[in-house]
């Protein structure tokens, strides 16, 4: 059951990774926060942007959840 648990966690953290990685930049960066942060924060995601940001959170919470239960049954 571990091990399963663990293979499980191996292969969320990832395609969690991915999902990240293939996100649009939103800004700049740091440099990026003098003025535009508000485009930034006030724009819905549309179409792909939308899915991968949905899929970032259900794989993290995910990946917490499992990382959690490996933590307690290995106790």
């Amino acid at each position: 059951m571990l091990t399963v648990l663990m293979v499980l966690d191996a292969i969320i953290s990832i395609a969690l990774i991915a999902v990240i990685l293939g996100q649009e930049a939103k800004s700049g960066g740091m440099g990026g926060m003098d003025g535009g942060s508000d485009a930034v924060f006030s724009g819905k995601a549309r179409g792909m942007d939308a899915l991968l940001a949905r899929l970032t959170v259900i794989f993290g919470i995910l990946f917490a959840i499992i990382t959690l239960i490996i933590a307690k049954l290995s106790m």
